[in-house]
C-alpha cells in the first residue's frame, strides 16, 4: 500500500503516514494544530514483512486501512542513573 510521509516543521521525531498525497481530511483537526506546520518526507509502498526504523509495518498498514492516518511518536529517552 504506496503512504505519504509528513513530519513536523517544529517537532523532531514524529511522522504522520496517510494513505492519500496531501489529504489531511482523515487526521483529526486537534492533531493537525498540535502537529503545525508538516513538511512532506517520502512515498514509501508499506507492505507485511518489511522493515521500519521505529514503526511496526502491520500496525502502520492497519490504521491506514482502519483511519486513514498513522502517528509516529519519536522512542522514549532511556536515561541511565547510577546510584551512589
Amino acid at each position: 500500500m504506496d503512504c505519504y510521509i509528513y513530519r513536523p516543521v517544529r517537532q523532531d521525531g514524529r511522522y504522520l503516514y496517510i494513505d492519500n498525497r496531501n489529504n489531511f481530511s482523515k487526521v483529526p483537526d486537534k492533531l493537525l494544530d498540535l502537529l503545525g506546520e508538516l513538511v512532506f518526507v517520502i512515498k514509501l509502498n508499506i507492505y507485511t514483512g518489511m522493515t521500519l526504523a521505529n514503526a511496526d509495518p502491520d500496525k502502520v498498514l492497519n490504521c491506514l486501512l482502519d483511519q486513514g492516518y498513522y502517528l509516529q511518536l519519536p522512542p522514549p529517552n532511556i536515561m541511565n542513573f547510577q546510584q551512589k
